[in-house]
């Protein structure tokens, strides 16, 4: 029988699991959280709606480790749909069961379930987020996870007075699953947002939001770590605080070489550790943010709101009328040279405490386009002016979620969940930025095909933007259960004789999450060292959800410590969630003990 309560999967856990981790990595410390999904009402942009939260707070609590630590967050899912939670950029050494995207490491916890995620920690330092990963949930369940230095270890800068999280979301009028369902079923166009909170409030240029603005207190003198997290949905950001500079030292979870800006352009699912110093006149200054829109200038469907907060400093005067807005500084939405200026000046720290270590002799070599396209749709019933469905794909392949999730195929070797087949190259090669690309690379074939690696295998992978459907864009590409070294960059189609030349392997950017550049191409490298299965996305959900995906699968290496651990006792049954039918997951239950064996 498998147990769902709390009561009875504490002692499971300290017995099963938290005793071998105490006498194995003694210096470590272990957390618990206990996480409760419901449904809450909240009032923003003059409508009441209800949202699903964790533990009833918009953006989510936060979990604070320090490096190496383990965190045990048991979910109990209280409201009305499936649900799953990811760790976004906690690598999970030998440990996907509990990496969280839906389809690829788990399938939903069922409404009115619960299931415990035991969170690795390892090399990360720094801010990442935890969110969630199915359908769309993540707009409202989200939250940081701050990991300080190891005991008795120190920061590579000068320790900060105080820190501030600064989590910036999308904000939908509407019932942002309703809408996600709709589009997906008619092949129509995805939501866009309706505006953009800090720290869950949308701040004083929206409507009916002036009382609730986000107001962060600050003393002068005094530096402040700020911890920025992109939990929006679909959008870059440009960032800026009126009047103050900004020195990023970290990203990713990792430091970087010191950057003095007055603003940042930070992609969905970025993070980025901030140093701020007080030092300007008392006073209130806007913190904002707007988009920054790669696509065309004729595109102009975006959300054009500005989401704001106030930096407030303590002390004795009178305040003006007004907080002063970056006015000078914060981009506007197409500066496409002020995102490149900022993201070419990025390096890792690369010292002796903080060193790299890029891989130089390339085993595998990739080259993936990544496109907007279209799906043939059946019966021709879908809305859009084609015909066919809206699509997004990685060399011509829209990526489809399984029945059972691809690590439990994967691991218990059953057969048809997927293929192991994704191409190394697309299936044409064309002039891939040009402006009058032929109809025949419109269309991209459905399937769910994974690649599979060597344990250690050094890995190069050039991403390449196209300009497919005149679509052509900033693709944020996330990966699950590594990270990775930015080798590369650069505009127009990739030459694999003369663009090499220009890598940088002695101190690029060691991250997660990085664009493909609009019109452009993205080098990277990495060393499969982690076994598993690992999910490979666009972090704009709008592509993701059209099949800007693929998985990783990255084999055993020989030995119990190169392997993938095994399965937790419990995992949630493969089923269709989508309704509250409770006494359907309950039946599942012989089932799950079966695909246990």
């Amino acid at each position: 029988m498998v147990l769902l309560s709390t009561q009875n999967a504490w002692p499971f856990l300290l017995s099963a699991f938290l005793i071998p981790q105490l006498l194995c990595v003694a210096r470590a410390d272990v957390h618990f959280y206990d996480f409760v999904l419901k449904e809450t009402n909240v009032t923003k942009l003059c409508r009441t709606k209800s949202i699903m939260t964790v533990n009833d707070s918009f953006p989510g609590p936060t979990i604070e480790v320090h490096k190496g630590d383990t965190v045990y967050v048991n979910v109990h899912n209280h409201g009305d749909y499936g649900v799953t939670l990811h760790w976004h950029g906690v690598k999970q050494p030998r440990n996907p069961w509990s990496d969280g995207p839906e389809f690829i490491t788990q399938c939903v916890i069922g409404p009115g379930t619960n299931f415990t995620y035991e969170v690795i920690f390892s090399d990360e330092e720094g801010t990442l987020w935890w969110h969630a990963h199915s359908d769309w949930t993540r707009a409202t369940v989200h939250g940081a996870i701050v990991i300080s230095p190891e005991p008795g270890k120190l920061y590579p800068f000068s320790k900060p007075n105080d820190d501030k999280i600064i989590m910036i979301a999308a904000w939908y009028t509407e019932d942002l699953k309703e809408l996600v369902d709709e589009a997906m079923i008619d092949g129509s166009d995805l939501p866009h947002s309706d505006g953009y909170t800090i720290n869950g409030e949308l701040g004083d240029f929206c409507n009916c939001s002036q009382e609730t603005t986000h107001h962060w207190y600050v003393d002068y003198g005094k530096t402040y770590l700020l911890r920025i997290i992109n939990a929006v949905m679909n959008a870059e950001l440009f960032f800026a605080i009126a009047d103050h500079n900004l020195t990023v030292v970290g990203m990713d979870g990792g430091y970087i070489k010191p950057i003095v800006t007055t603003y940042i352009m930070i992609s969905p699912g970025q993070t980025m550790d901030v140093l701020l110093t007080a030092n300007q006149s008392l006073g209130r200054y806007y913190i904002a943010t707007r988009q920054y829109s790669s696509e065309d200038a004729d595109v102009t469907g975006f959300d054009h709101n500005v989401g704001s907060a106030i930096l407030q400093y303590r002390g004795n005067y009178s305040l003006s009328l007004s907080p002063v807005f970056p006015n000078a500084t914060l981009p506007l939405y197409l500066d496409y040279g002020a995102a490149l200026r900022f993201t070419n000046q990025l390096r890792s720290l690369a010292s002796e405490d903080q060193p790299v270590d890029v891989p130089q002799d390339v085993s595998t070599r990739m080259f993936i386009t990544v496109s907007m396209s279209e799906i043939l749709c059946p019966n021709s019933s879908c809305t859009s002016v084609s015909g066919n469905k809206l699509g997004s794909s990685m060399n011509n392949i829209s990526w489809v979620n399984p029945s059972l999730d691809v690590l439990s195929a994967y691991y218990r070797n059953l057969s048809g969940t997927y293929t192991t087949d994704f191409p190394d190259w697309p299936p044409s090669m064309y002039n891939f930025t040009g402006d009058d690309l032929p109809d025949s690379v419109d269309m991209t074939y459905q399937g769910t095909k994974v690649k599979v690696l060597n344990y250690n295998e050094t890995v190069e992978i050039v991403f390449q933007g196209t300009n497919v459907l005149k679509g052509s864009m900033n693709h944020p590409m996330h990966m699950h259960g590594h990270s990775f070294y930015i080798v590369g960059i650069g505009y127009g189609n990739f030459d694999n004789e003369t663009d090499p030349e220009t890598y940088n392997l002695v101190d690029p950017p060691h991250v997660n999450t990085f664009g493909v550049p609009k019109n452009g191409w993205l080098a990277i490298r990495f060393t499969a060292n982690n076994p598993g299965v690992w999910f490979w996305h666009c972090h704009l959900d709008r592509h993701m959800s059209w099949g800007m995906d693929m998985a990783f699968i990255v084999k055993d290496g020989g030995t119990a410590e190169t392997s993938i651990r095994p399965p937790p006792a419990y995992m949630p049954p493969c089923m269709d969630m989508g309704s509250s039918d409770i006494s359907m997951q309950i039946s599942s239950i012989d089932q799950v003990e079966v695909q246990q064996l």
